[in-house]
């Protein structure tokens, strides 16, 4: 069959080589604050921490970062310690005296970076005079109700006051900067500038309040954006007054019933009190220019820390390691309906948020019962089994999945007990010379522990398509489709789908794995999200979901699912490994350069008289040339098979069209050195904002 693959490359000339003029970091504190520094919700978390290492080598001990204090995070992510700054370590001695605590330590992931914690449960009695403190500065008023919404008031409350804290100690230098993301941490930058601290902000959406909410509403929302008008939200401190409506789409019509017009109106007022506003895409940045009425500043997209091989069959292995754990797990979970190959089974996955249409969970299984349709009517012995890694209200896991590890690591302990018993008897014989008799060489009992483990195997129900009990069974999203789909892993089914409702750990006792070596184990992830404000998800294969309608893009992924599902392996591990030479891309140290931008260009904002920037247009992150690959067809959508069944001699034609290490020189020549810190040709000044395309 024709071969698919990821698009070749032979220019980055979209990536521009950009020269950063020298920031004296030792003149400069960087804060970085969220509600997910160290404590895990979404995406927002798996940024802030791959992003630490690039950000701690290049800032030092000059970086912190400020997020909620959870007992059970700071028990296994936080070591605790002693600042050694002497203004940090007042300001945390200063709020612990007046009755909130405070946690200081480093943060166990790379880059070990400085973290301060605010325990929010602590600060709470403060909360109806902070809240009338942000009705002084926005004219925003909190719900009582509004739990989420009041932990942002007391979050955003000891975040301002402990900048507070900090600049009062210092006189010219060093100068601040705080970037906040997300709305959650949007009450400090607020309340930042409304007390005219000598701070310099920072304020990155990843995404809109209101854009998550209309695209989960079944709108569409992406080819009315040009519909949308100003919204009345009104905050003292920026006093705009904007009132003109439009009949198809009121903003604030829509929060409001949404019951979220308190939290648009204090993500919009973070928004406009930043110095710099970025976001983490250009399809967001133009969601945020209609929905919040401020054009984003820098886009600061969001990278990858790439691990590099000395030799190309190092993350090959890795992938067959961590399949290999996957596999055990898929031996535990359906036994007694282990009557598929393993060896000839594709593991596809989808994780993120449970937000069942905004990451395309509704269309992925649609998309699985038409291939699951496919394999079947076309007699195909390929096997796809499909996690969905979304977290749910859960109880407990599930009775029926734990005995299925317990069976399967009973059958491993009566196969080895067997194995060793055979083996000295082996062993023996072999010793006196004889062959032995292999009808003997098991005995009575060997034959009855292999029954009894064999009886042990038995299942009257079929395998469990989720691992948890879920609270709300009858009405979960993806339960309630699985059934009217029917996907409910018979025999028959050449998909099967499990549910696993809570973020992988290496500490679970059902599938212990970390979440980069699932994906590592996996063959491919499927993300065909309506709402993407662009996150982990550049894909090889692009489900078209803005200019077709559900049912077409639906048959597009199914397509794309198909043709996977024929590849032979040779032609995915050339796949694998031509997306792991372009993996560089995707680098932080690519990609950080975004953030220095936006740092020094809040620092000439804020301190005009000290820091200076010359006028230019803010790297782009766009403009990427993907050329056609000479060796293969243009695209995945035409490099499916003719028919259900290429011949052998098809398939060899197209491996002989693929030369491996060709292809490697090429991609090596167009993949420049990443970016580092701090070189420079010999002789030449750095100028900021000189950009090359």
């Amino acid at each position: 069959m024709p071969l698919v693959r990821s698009l070749s490359m032979t220019s980055l000339n979209g990536l521009p080589l950009w020269e950063d003029e020298d920031l004296l970091v030792e003149d400069l504190l960087l804060f970085e604050v969220s509600w997910e520094v160290t404590n895990k919700v979404g995406g927002i978390y798996t940024v802030i921490q791959t992003k630490a290492r690039i950000t701690a080598d290049e800032w030092g001990e000059n970086y912190f970062l400020m997020g909620p204090y959870f007992e059970h995070n700071v028990k296994t992510q936080v070591e605790v310690c002693e600042p050694l700054n002497p203004a940090i370590k007042k300001a945390v001695e200063t709020m612990k005296g007046q009755g909130c605590q405070v946690f200081f330590g480093r943060w166990l992931i790379e880059g070990s970076p400085y973290v301060v914690l605010f325990d929010i449960a602590s600060a709470a009695w403060n909360l109806d005079r902070w809240k009338g403190e942000f009705w002084d500065a926005s004219n925003i008023g909190i719900p009582f109700q509004d739990r989420e919404a009041n932990d942002a008031v007391i979050f955003g409350s000891l975040t301002a006051w402990f900048l507070k804290e900090i600049s009062s100690q210092i006189d010219d230098k060093p100068n601040i900067i705080a970037h906040f993301h997300e709305w959650q941490a949007g009450v400090g930058i607020i309340l930042t500038r409304f007390r005219k601290l000598p701070v310099a902000t920072i304020f990155t959406t990843h995404a809109t309040l209101l854009g998550r909410y209309l695209c989960a509403a079944n709108i569409d929302f992406y080819n009315n954006l040009d519909q949308h008008e100003e919204s009345r939200c009104c905050q003292t401190l920026l006093k705009p007054h904007m009132n003109g409506l439009d009949p198809k789409f009121d903003i604030d019509k829509e929060a409001g019933e949404r019951q979220i017009y308190h939290r648009y109106c204090m993500e919009r007022a973070s928004v406009h009190c930043a110095h710099v506003f970025t976001t983490v895409s250009q399809i967001t940045a133009t969601e945020a220019e209609h929905m919040l009425k401020r054009n984003a500043d820098v886009v600061t997209p969001n990278g990858l820390n790439i691990k590099k091989f000395s030799a190309t069959h190092e993350f090959q292995n890795l992938h067959i390691m961590y399949k290999a754990r996957i596999q055990e797990f898929i031996r535990g979970h359906f036994y007694g309906h282990l009557d598929f190959n393993l060896e000839n089974t594709l593991f596809f996955f989808i994780a993120g948020r449970y937000e069942f249409s905004n990451k395309g969970a509704d269309i992925f299984l649609e998309a699985l019962s038409r291939l699951n349709f496919l394999l079947r009517v076309h007699k195909s012995d390929t096997t796809v089994v499909v996690f969905f890694i979304m977290p749910a209200k859960t109880n407990n896991f599930n009775v029926e999945t734990l005995k299925g590890q317990a069976v399967r690591k009973q059958l491993w302990d009566t196969a080895q007990s067997v194995k060793e018993k055979f083996g000295k008897k082996l062993y023996d014989a072999l010793l006196r010379g004889e062959i032995p008799d292999l009808n003997k060489i098991l005995d009575r009992d060997d034959i009855t522990i292999m029954k009894r483990a064999i009886f042990a195997t038995q299942r009257q129900t079929l395998p469990p398509v989720t691992t948890h009990n879920m609270l709300d069974d009858s009405n979960d999203p993806i339960l309630n489709t699985i059934r009217r789909i029917g996907l409910f892993n018979n025999r028959t089914d050449r998909v099967k789908v499990i549910l696993h409702p809570e973020f992988l750990s290496s500490a679970s006792p059902l599938l212990p794995m970390d979440y980069e070596e699932f994906v590592r184990g996996c063959h491919l992830g499927v993300f065909p999200s309506y709402y993407e404000p662009w996150g982990y998800t550049p894909g090889i294969y692009i489900v078209d979901r803005r200019f077709r309608s559900p049912d077409e893009s639906c048959n597009q992924l199914t397509q794309f699912l198909y043709g996977f599902c024929q590849q032979s392996r040779r032609q995915r591990i050339i796949q694998r490994n031509r997306t792991e030479r372009l993996s560089d891309l995707l680098d932080w140290r690519y990609l950080g350069r975004y953030y220095m931008h936006a740092r020094h260009l809040a620092l000439s904002r804020a301190f005009p008289e000290k820091f200076e920037m010359e006028p230019s247009a803010p790297p782009k992150t766009e403009g990427f040339r993907y050329p056609r690959p000479s060796s293969v067809p243009p695209s995945p959508s035409v490099s499916q098979p003719s028919s259900p069944h290429q011949s052998d001699e098809e398939d060899e034609d197209e491996d002989e069209r693929y030369d491996e290490d060709e292809e490697a020189e090429r991609d090596k020549q167009n993949i420049k050195a990443p970016f580092s810190l701090g070189i420079m040709p010999p002789g030449k000044k750095q100028q900021h904002g000189e950009y090359r395309n």
